[in-house]
């Protein structure tokens, strides 16, 4: 069996019914993908009614929605990114410190320097740079390192936090360089660029992960790292691949951050692990792998930045909303559990 083969083997398998009972009934069709994204629809459509009754106008106003848009755009992007990496059976913990880390090192005083003297577009390579070599790192140190990914990730965490500090000195870099943020801030038929790059990479990320052999082979080896490797495919690669992917992920964030603040910080992305894997999961991708969905992922951000949007309008608390989004994740996950059990996945 070739490599290509094996892996659709393995794709169609994952979206093929499993057990008897799967398919039938409620639960059958509460696991399938129509099922899921239609749940997720609903809820976010209850939740903008929830913000309607309690804050009226305010929630509902055309610029309140567009600022909604933006806040998801640049988790969204880093989503996308770790939807890959936890269908092919990983996690990173690290993604918040390496935005910071990126959006550092692209505004540095020589950076900018050299932005001035060509092109904006310079702090942008700069930040993919960063972010996917960041990425590269903890691929390798999971993949050929055999360091557990949780691990692995927890010390990049630390470390490229701790070298954003002293790249910045702990000083918030302000950008200033003609025509980077004005780009930025211009619209498409009234549509924010930001929001674009956003629906630009999930739709990306979507056709490669549903319609490529990298995608097929993402969910073989989150499936069965073992079988995929005996059917010929080069895991310990693949593994460094999704990571490398994410890394990029986060550099294109960092510069959607820093093109919206204007500011380059050792502060950025914080949270974003939480706001990450918290968006992947709720959009019906498996924290065990071997099944993701790209429109699930941009549902989930959607919801949790419309729910902190209207715990903000209601002058609630950050960590209420803490409280709110660990709720929603050990449901999600409960759920997940039980009906993978009823179907007999």
């Amino acid at each position: 069996m070739s490599e290509d083969t094996a892996a659709v083997a393995a794709h169609e398998q994952q979206r093929a019914p499993v057990g008897k009972d799967n398919g039938r009934g409620i639960s059958g069709l509460l696991a399938s993908p129509a099922g899921r994204n239609t749940g997720l629809v609903v809820a976010l459509v209850l939740l903008c009614l929830g913000g309607v009754v309690t804050a009226g106008d305010r929630f509902a106003d055309v610029d309140n929605l567009l600022t909604i848009l933006r806040l998801a755009a640049v988790i969204g992007v880093v989503s996308v990114g770790m939807t890959f990496v936890i269908t092919g059976g990983g996690i990173d913990l690290s993604v918040g410190a390496i935005v910071a880390l990126s959006s550092v090192w692209a505004t540095t005083l020589a950076t900018q320097g050299i932005a001035n003297d060509t092109h904006w577009i310079v702090i942008v390579f700069t930040a993919l740079l960063v972010g996917g070599a960041c990425g590269l790192v903890n691929g390798a140190l999971i993949a050929y390192g055999r360091v557990v990914a949780f691990i692995a990730t927890l010390a990049s965490l630390a470390a490229a936090r701790g070298l954003a500090e002293i790249i910045s000195n702990r000083k918030t870099q302000i950008v200033n360089v003609p025509g980077f943020a004005a780009f930025f801030d211009a619209s498409v038929l009234g549509v924010p660029v930001l929001v674009v790059i956003f629906a630009a990479v999930a739709v990306a990320g979507w056709v490669l992960l549903n319609r490529t052999t990298f995608g097929r082979r993402t969910f073989a080896v989150g499936g069965n790292p073992e079988a995929a490797r005996l059917a010929g495919i080069d895991v310990r690669r693949h593994t460094v691949m999704l990571y490398t992917l994410l890394g990029l992920c986060c550099g294109l964030a960092a510069v959607m951050l820093v093109a919206r603040t204007t500011t380059g910080s050792a502060t950025h992305g914080g949270l974003y692990e939480l706001d990450a894997i918290a968006a992947v999961v709720i959009g019906g991708t498996l924290l065990s792998g071997g099944r993701g969905t790209i429109a699930g992922t941009v549902f989930g951000v959607l919801i949790f930045t419309t729910l902190s949007n209207v715990f903000t309008l209601n002058n609630l608390s950050i960590s209420a909303q803490a409280v709110a989004k660990g709720a929603i994740i050990v449901v999600a996950v409960l759920l997940q559990q039980r009906l993978a059990r009823r179907s007999g996945a």
